[in-house]
This record gives C-alpha cells, sequence and structure tokens, in this order.
C-alpha cells in the first residue's frame, strides 16, 4: 500500500488574500479579518469595542460599502454599521445578539496550470490512500477527480471530506482506491475546551478495511498556522490540537487498533514545543526516520524545503512503522527558490503561480500482507 499526504492549497478557489504573491501581502488581510471576528462575537458592544471594530473596518476597507476587494460584510438582519451621507460610520448595534451577519473572504479562481500540476502531482505519486489538506469541499475534491485525476489515467472510488471549523473554505479529506474502501468516519470539529474549540479545521478518524482482517486507522490532521495571530495563542492551539490527537491516539491503542497513522500539516518543526505531545510522548514514528526513506537530500517538505520547512507529516504506530518498505519527499510540484532551480520540477511549470503547491508530497511504502 501506498500512503501519502499533500496540501493542495485548494483545487479551484481560494480566498483572494491568499493567492496574492507574496504571503506577507494577504497576511494583513487574514490578520485583520481574524482580529475583527473575534471582536463581531462580542456579547456586549462597548464604546472602546465599536472604536475597534470601525478601525478593523476600516482597515479591510468596509467603512464605504459592505465589499472590499478581499472582505464581503453579510449584514442579513438587523444592521452592524451604518453609513450617513453626511457623517462618519458609526457602529449602531449594541452586542452580537442586535444583528445577523458575518465576515466573508471573498474567492477568485486558482491558476489553471497550477490545478493541473496539483492533479499531476497526485497521478504521479499514485497512491494507494492519499490525505489532502487545505481542500475546499467534498464537491470540489469529486469535481477535481473527475475532471483532471481521471484523464490523467488514476481513479479513486472513495472521496471523502467534512466541513471543518475554517471559514476560508480549507478543510481535509481523503481519496482511497478500490481495495481500500472507508468503513467509518469520526470526526472531531466540536472538541472543545473550555468552550472553544480544539481544531482548526478537524481531525477525522477514517477507518479502513485493507484486507479480510486488516483495517487502517488514519487521523488527518492540519494545525494551526503561524500566518496570523500572535505566536503565544499560536502556539498554545498547536500545542492544544497535538494534545488532543495524542489522546485520541492512545485511546484507540486502548482499544485494540494498532495499525494507525496520524498525517498531514502539523505547521510547525519536529523539535517544536507545540507539537511534543505528540511527536515525543507517544510511540508514534516519523516516517523521516526510516532507513528506507528518501527525503530527496533536503530535510524539508514546505517551500525550500530547509530543516526550518518541515512541516508535513506522516506518523506511524510502530506496527505500522515495521511494515515500511520506502517513502519519499515529492517535490516536482513546487518551485523551490526564487527562479525554482533549487530541485526540479515538472516542465509546464515556468514561474510560481505555475507550482501546484509550496508544500511536497509526504509517501509511505508500506506492506500490509
Amino acid at each position: 500500500m501506498r500512503l501519502a499526504s499533500f496540501n493542495v492549497e485548494n483545487l479551484f478557489s481560494r480566498a483572494r488574500a491568499m493567492n496574492q504573491e507574496t504571503w506577507a501581502e494577504g497576511k494583513v488581510v487574514l490578520d485583520e479579518f481574524s482580529k475583527l471576528n473575534k471582536l463581531l462575537q462580542s456579547p456586549t458592544y462597548t464604546a472602546a469595542t465599536k472604536t475597534k471594530i470601525i478601525n478593523s473596518l476600516k482597515a479591510l476597507d468596509l467603512l464605504k460599502s459592505d465589499e472590499s476587494t478581499f472582505v464581503i460584510l453579510r449584514q442579513n438582519r438587523g444592521k452592524l454599521v451604518k453609513r450617513p451621507q453626511n457623517g462618519p460610520p458609526e457602529i449602531i448595534a449594541n452586542g452580537r445578539a442586535e444583528w445577523i451577519g458575518w465576515l466573508e473572504l471573498k474567492k477568485e479562481a486558482v491558476n489553471d496550470i497550477a490545478t493541473r500540476m496539483t492533479a499531476k502531482v497526485i497521478q504521479e505519486i499514485n497512491a494507494d490512500v492519499l490525505a489532502v489538506i487545505e481542500a475546499e469541499d467534498r464537491i470540489a475534491l469529486c469535481h477535481f477527480h473527475d475532471q483532471l485525476l481521471k484523464t490523467g489515467g488514476i481513479s479513486y472510488g472513495g472521496i471523502m471530506l467534512i466541513d471543518g471549523n475554517d471559514d476560508r473554505g480549507i478543510d481535509v479529506g481523503l481519496f482511497t482506491k478500490q481495495g481500500f474502501e472507508v468503513q467509518s468516519i469520526v470526526s472531531h470539529v466540536d472538541d472543545a475546551i473550555d468552550g472553544n474549540t480544539i481544531f482548526s479545521r478537524d481531525c477525522p478518524e477514517y477507518l479502513i478495511r485493507v484486507s479480510a482482517t486488516k483495517r487502517l486507522l488514519l487521523l488527518v490532521n492540519h494545525f494551526k498556522s503561524k500566518g496570523f495571530g500572535s505566536a503565544a495563542q499560536s502556539n498554545a492551539r498547536r500545542r492544544a490540537q497535538a494534545q488532543r490527537v495524542k489522546e485520541i491516539y492512545e485511546q484507540r491503542r486502548a482499544e485494540g487498533f494498532d495499525l494507525i497513522a496520524v498525517l498531514g500539516d502539523f505547521n510547525d518543526t519536529p523539535a517544536s514545543d507545540p507539537l511534543q505531545p505528540l511527536l515525543a510522548d507517544t510511540n508514534l514514528k516519523d516516517i523521516f526516520t526510516h532507513p528506507q526513506f528518501d527525503n530527496g537530500g533536503r530535510p524539508g517538505t514546505f517551500g525550500n524545503s530547509t530543516a526550518a520547512n518541515k512541516i508535513d507529516y506522516v506518523l506511524l504506530s510502530p506496527e505500522l512503522f515495521a511494515r515500511v518498505t520506502g517513502g519519499q519527499v515529492f517535490r516536482k510540484g513546487i518551485w523551490g527558490g526564487v527562479n525554482g532551480t533549487l530541485f526540479p520540477h515538472f516542465d509546464e511549470m515556468t514561474k510560481v503561480i505555475h507550482a501546484a503547491s509550496d508544500h511536497a508530497a509526504v509517501v509511505a511504502d508500506i506492506d500490509l500482507s
């Protein structure tokens, strides 16, 4: 069996703020978007809160209209903001209960070549079971499969994605070939600590029947990024996510499951404090440490694949790790370095916007006989 994890960075559409030439451009918008979302959830809008809301609306270019280049303010029932013709805008709602609406990131199409390169990565790694990170929704996965993967000669009988907690439309899903049918699914989208959801997306458990006597349990993850919010808050949330995954893993071990993989984009490096509950305090083993694994001469999985960019993982239980026969980091869909020359990429990629993803696919070959 070939098991893989690949952050596809959306297939057809992506939040416009996340689709800029540089991450710094979009980060400003995403930071303000997150900040304003939290302010709007306040039960009571004090004078100070209203001032902060106005400042955020200004930063997002929403003072004159409910729609800007990157963001839409939905005011479905009641009103949050009044914009008089003669006078400054003012917040007229006194708390969250006085209006119904939300903020929404505007989306735009992903570059067509990039979408085709994403399909090419998946076709070339040819995984039997593939965890996909940052996919829009199950319908997008199905369209991507039917329009691009099948025409390229690869077919998956199982396509699954459960909507998670990220309002940008970046969720985690799964492709499975015939003979690797999903037997059951458990979602952890509502897991919470003190009323706060733990997972940025979800930590779905997929139980896959691989033979009459063997079942494989997958925990697919996309941990909190470092891209926006304070470092302390981001680190704390990633650590809480790692801790919860550890608890789920150990619970399933106690229930008798032994062939378990925890995989996805953890948004942090192996030695980082937030990941220690999972990487140091369990018996899970990173595929990168297997003697038969080929890292392509580079220790990372993201961008230029330096050690500081080792953020994508396939972690295996000891019983699964013992069955590994090989593995690799597949980087041909990444634009390496300013000129794309750090490592080989697909010939069709002639500029950075054509890249399939900033992430490499991580592949593990496992003998389940």
